[in-house]
């Protein structure tokens, strides 16, 4: 007579996760482990790590015909976090553990030979199926605990060892459930380095430039930077992170979710807003997602951060090209033979380039030495409905070499200024939208219609400007957008014709 176990388990798939039955099916026959269920490499191989754990742990492993089933059978598994669920599932049908011992309880985990168990990806992904489809108790390694305590409603147990697991479920030995410590946030090794990013005041100069990222902060929109080599460019892109506000509580969960399921980090929460820079050898899958078993790419690790992409006509065109659609939605989708997978995108772009091969087209103290066809060839590599999508565009100068070396107190005033006029557009954004994740940049047409009114000299304004410069719809609504950021950053209830002027003048293209 056959015994039969069945054990709940996650899978996470894309941005969620699926729930998984482990079924054991034990009998008489030539001994045995088989797992069917359309597993990868990685779980055909928890057959071997199975058996030792089991073994090691001084726990009896079944001389009979074993045969693993992980349903739905037609989804794709992959990774080795079924190896705890399995080893459960065998030693409930062996009868060394009752049902009654792993009612309403997930279990997921990788073990080693001696039986420890092992980190998995996807940790905040497991909590929250678990926590969605029901159940009260999550039983997962140690490491991973930290972040699955983010999620609220569900009971977080962390184990070690599948020895300790079966003596807890026996109650001959008792695995607190995790409790995170109030108000200790612990940054991850991922961000630690946005702490070293400049401050407005650490940049010389460049006031123009300065007035640009803090609209773009505090709208949220994107920003392309334009000058020669050495014009300081890069600070002021790493500057932007600065300006933005700490992760909220929900944004935290979807940061630490993401680099969760990427492996970026398995143990640490992430508490920084990301700052993602790829190289620009960077492949397009790196940078969109995706792979045989599809990760997040960077795009989706700036989620609720910045992407900063330097040189950008150095990327290859099909990568930039690959931006647009995330850029307008906000997320992006991954489409494979056998399955298809969404991984969130919300991200602030903010781009730089030279205007030219050399760098030097325009400027006043160096020649510059491509000829017309290299110069339009090299901005031609940036297509029209990309930089559609670039909010804001900003010419940089040089600073003089003398003014760098000016030694003043920086008592960071202007940075502290700064936040605070972003803080009180936020604000008033929160009363406009009644939301704190919708900013301007994120409007639709529609949105614009419903929320912005034009009184009918600024109407007239952009109307003459949209006619000159032959702009298209999507950027026409953008420039509504910038200017109503800059209307919220000088605390008006309405959009003036200056404010109007000003965004106008961020809608230069680089060609």
């Amino acid at each position: 007579m056959a015994n039969v176990s069945k054990i709940p388990s996650v899978a996470p798939i894309g941005f969620e996760g699926r729930l998984i039955e482990v079924e054991v099916d034990i009998k008489n026959g030539l001994p045995s482990l088989q797992i069917v269920g359309l597993g990868g490499k990685a779980v055909d191989e928890a057959r071997e790590r199975v058996r030792s754990a089991i073994t090691n742990s001084l726990l009896e492993f079944p001389a009979k015909k074993i045969v693993v089933n992980l349903a739905p059978a037609e989804l794709p598994k992959d990774g080795a976090l079924f190896d705890v669920p399995i080893a459960i599932a065998i030693l409930v049908a062996s009868g060394q553990l009752r049902d009654s011992e792993v009612k309403d309880s997930v279990f997921v985990g990788e073990l080693a030979l001696s039986g420890a168990i092992r980190p998995i990806r996807g940790a905040v992904s497991v909590a929250e199926t678990a926590r969605d489809n029901g159940f009260s108790v999550v039983y997962m390694p140690e490491p991973n605990a930290k972040q699955a305590s983010l999620v609220q409603g569900i009971s977080i147990v962390p184990v070690s060892s599948i020895s300790d697991l079966f003596l807890h479920l026996k109650k001959e030995r008792k695995l607190n459930e995790y409790s995170s410590p109030e108000h200790r946030p612990v940054v991850s090794k991922a961000t630690k380095a946005s702490k070293s990013n400049p401050l407005i005041d650490d940049i010389h100069g460049q006031e123009k430039a300065k007035r640009a990222l803090t609209i773009a902060a505090a709208g949220h929109h994107n920003i392309l930077l334009t000058g020669p080599p050495g014009a300081g460019k890069t600070m002021l892109a790493k500057t932007l992170v600065s300006l933005l506000p700490p992760l909220t509580a929900d944004e935290t969960i979807s940061v630490t979710k993401l680099y969760g399921l990427s492996g970026e980090t398995t143990d640490e929460v992430v508490v920084d807003r990301p700052f993602r820079s790829p190289h620009h050898t960077a492949s397009r899958t790196s940078l969109i997602g995706g792979g045989t078993r599809p990760q997040p790419g960077e795009i989706s690790l700036a989620h609720h951060g910045v992407l900063f992409l330097d040189e950008l006509p150095e990327y290859p065109r099909s990568s930039l090209e690959a931006l647009r659609q995330p850029l307008e939605d906000k997320q992006v989708s991954i489409n494979r033979a056998s399955s298809r997978v969404t991984y969130p995108a919300q991200f602030m772009l903010v781009a730089t380039m030279n205007p030219c091969p050399c760098g030097y087209f325009g400027d006043t103290k160096k020649e510059c030495t491509c000829s017309s066809t290299q110069i339009l060839s090299y901005q031609q590599r940036l297509s029209g409905p990309l930089l559609d999508r670039i909010d804001l565009v900003i010419s940089v100068a040089p600073v003089k070499n003398q003014d760098l070396l000016i030694d003043t107190k920086k008592s960071y005033k202007q940075h502290s200024e700064v936040l605070k006029m972003i803080q009180n557009a936020y604000n008033s954004q929160f009363h406009r939208y009644k939301s704190s994740s919708i900013y301007n940049s994120g409007l639709s047409s529609r949105d614009v219609k419903n929320y912005i009114n034009l009184d009918s000299d600024v109407q007239d304004l952009l109307s003459q400007a949209a006619d000159r410069l032959n702009i298209s719809a999507r950027s026409y609504f953008k420039i509504i957008k910038v200017a109503r950021t800059i209307a919220d950053l000088s605390g008006s209830s309405n959009i003036t014709p200056s404010h109007m002027a000003e965004a106008i003048q961020y809608r230069q293209t680089t060609k």
